[in-house]
């Protein structure tokens, strides 16, 4: 063959490769396992083929009216020449890698930007990229506007995980239906990688409508096709007003319909001890049932209990009340807290030297109330949430049983002081008992009017600015986090130190009747009691002679060093608590309060003798 001849063949051999390459990659991309992105691409390319034969049997008419020649079929090949070349490049890089899916679609645009010299390439490598996104889109489209991934093949780059299911959220502590029931995959197209996450945020909205049996209306301005994805960016304002819909839309739907805002308050009445008549009443009631180990706990008579005590007083008014429940822990507070390893503990706490040992628990230690929610309600206050408030109650709870306890130890002492009964032991228990009480009175004070309040109208001023469920969960979540770590439960040095001094003002309360009556006649001290009667009697015994009152003396005594031996043990514990406040509030600011209330007390914890 004449050399010129073996260039011009030369020349045109690749185009026939090319042809074969890619006839060979529709063919097999046009199979249903490859995927609805690899059909639309094959498509498109089988359309250029086309366009191709047909120009092959153009210049075979040529050919066989004798009008062509080798030149000429250079010339009429060359515009297909390049167009075919870039395409065969792109086959063998599809096929090499597999590729399906949104990595196609990166492979194509990735292929026209390194074409960008070539305009007519360019063109045609973007004209394919738009075909092969067209499938892509249209699941795009329908997660966007009904919350549904209609992917069969698995193409899509948001996966869902069936296998988590929204009641976890009120019975799993590390419930992660919300973060993980969908989440993204790591192939992301290149022209919604900005976008990614908003995209899964606006179907997970409208997903958490649709389980609500909330009909979503799209408005026509909002439901635009996402048929392209030029440099436009048109497809980006259609999934930023998608999002707005589904964001105010779901937000409304909480607010309004499932009434959020009047779920939170009544939690924070009962949880919160905001309006505690109803625990007065409670603590009454089930007093001798809470002073049982938890195992031998009746919980139905506890719950009937807690009933009558909600519909006796203002708490019957709520239309919530019927949702709070009882329940009893088998731990104490701080083996409680230490199960709980998500938790930012800022101080770590020996693990010898334990307040109590489990068998020594009662219900009044452990009793807790619990709260039932339903979905949609649980993304806010779920499982996990739930827990938070839970543990802060058990600390005011407790608080409170000690406040109740010092309170009738004190009447105790003012019921002694109207019978004139003058004496050094009496004062000196009197003066303790009024410190104990400043002292349960002051911690008391801090956790409502210095932590939960002030937190609790700053969470309430958040939620009302909120723009999504998202903000509305980061703000309760970030309330339930700073209240507990005010409230001394993540600190666990702390916690221990103020947990003993409440069991020492529990075991003076529980002797003072014992200790201050032990002075008295046998006879009068059958007489003595907490109720109010058994004091009146008092009011009509003799003042005691002086050889009475030496003949007591060496009883009284004893009695003297017992009082003197609470008073010195609370009196070391509260002093070893002072420099722990305050070193520790320099690191912590919301201490400082606590450290002048606790300071305060022990200014005034002075006996001279």
């Amino acid at each position: 063959m004449d050399l010129a001849l073996q260039e011009f063949a030369k020349r045109l051999f690749p185009l026939c490769e090319s042809y074969i390459l890619i006839n060979q990659f529709v063919e097999a991309r046009s199979q249903f396992k490859t995927g609805l992105v690899n059909h639309a691409f094959a498509a498109a390319l089988r359309a250029l083929l086309l366009d191709y034969q047909a120009m092959v049997a153009q210049l075979e008419h040529q050919f066989r009216l004798g009008r062509l020649s080798i030149q000429g079929l250079w010339f009429y090949c060359q515009p297909m020449m390049g167009s075919m070349q870039a395409l065969s490049v792109v086959v063998k890089k599809a096929a090499a890698n597999n590729c399906v899916g949104s990595a196609v679609l990166n492979l194509l645009q990735s292929q026209a930007k390194a074409m960008a010299g070539d305009h007519v390439v360019r063109s045609l490598l973007e004209k394919m990229s738009q075909s092969a996104s067209t499938a892509y889109l249209g699941i795009l489209e329908r997660w966007l506007y009904e919350g549904v991934i209609d992917d069969p093949y698995g193409e899509f780059f948001i996966t869902e995980n069936k296998s988590l299911q929204k009641e976890s959220l009120t019975q799993d502590y590390d419930a992660k239906f919300w973060q993980q029931r969908y989440s993204l995959k790591d192939d992301l197209p290149s022209f919604l990688a900005n976008a990614a996450e908003t995209i899964l945020i606006t179907g997970k909205y409208l997903n958490v409508m649709r389980e609500c049996g909330h009909s979503i209306q799209i408005p026509v301005a909002e439901k635009s096709k996402l048929t392209s994805v030029g440099s436009n960016h048109l497809y980006l304002e259609c999934i930023k007003s998608a999002y707005d819909f589904a964001s105010g839309e779901l937000l409304n739907l909480v607010k309004n319909k499932y009434d959020l805002m009047g779920k939170l308050h009544s939690i924070k009445h009962y949880l919160l001890l905001d309006q505690g008549d109803f625990l007065v009443h409670f603590m009454d009631t089930a007093k001798e049932e809470l002073m049982k180990k938890p195992d031998e706990i009746s919980v139905e008579k506890l719950q009937s209990l807690l009933d009558l005590a909600l519909r006796s007083t203002a708490a019957v008014v709520d239309p919530c009340h019927e949702d709070l429940l009882c329940c009893v822990e088998r731990t104490t507070l701080l083996k409680r807290l230490n199960t709980l390893k998500d938790f930012e503990i800022s101080q770590s706490a020996p693990d010898s030297n334990d307040l109590e040992e489990p068998l020594s628990i009662t219900g009044l230690e452990t009793f807790s109330l619990n709260y039932k929610v339903q979905w949609p309600l649980s993304l806010v206050i779920s499982r996990k949430a739930l827990t938070k408030y839970q543990l802060i109650f058990r600390f005011l709870f407790h608080c409170k049983h000690v406040d109740r306890n010092l309170s009738g130890a004190w009447q105790v002492h003012q019921g002694l002081r109207k019978l004139d009964m003058q004496g050094t032991t009496v004062s000196v228990s009197s003066l303790l008992c009024r410190n104990m009480l400043k002292f349960i009175n002051s911690l008391l004070h801090y956790l409502t009017f210095e932590v939960l309040e002030p937190n609790w109208h700053v969470m309430l001023s958040r939620l009302q600015t909120a723009k999504s469920i998202d903000e509305v969960i980061q703000y309760h979540d970030f309330f339930l986090d700073k209240c507990l770590r005010e409230c001394l439960l993540l600190s666990p040095a702390l916690l221990k130190k103020v947990e003993w001094l409440k069991l020492i003002c529990l075991q003076y309360a529980a002797a003072t009747q014992r200790l201050i009556t032990s002075s008295l006649d046998t006879a009068d001290t059958n007489m003595l009691s907490d109720d109010s009667s058994s004091i009146e009697k008092y009011k009509n015994l003799k003042l005691r002679t002086p050889s009475q009152m030496l003949r007591l003396a060496p009883e009284n005594v004893t009695v003297f060093e017992s009082v003197l031996k609470f008073e010195r043990e609370f009196s070391s514990e509260l002093h070893s608590l002072g420099p722990i406040l305050s070193s520790g509030s320099r690191a912590e600011p919301y201490l400082t309060h606590l450290t002048q209330w606790i300071l305060g007390v022990g200014k005034d914890q002075s006996f001279s003798f």
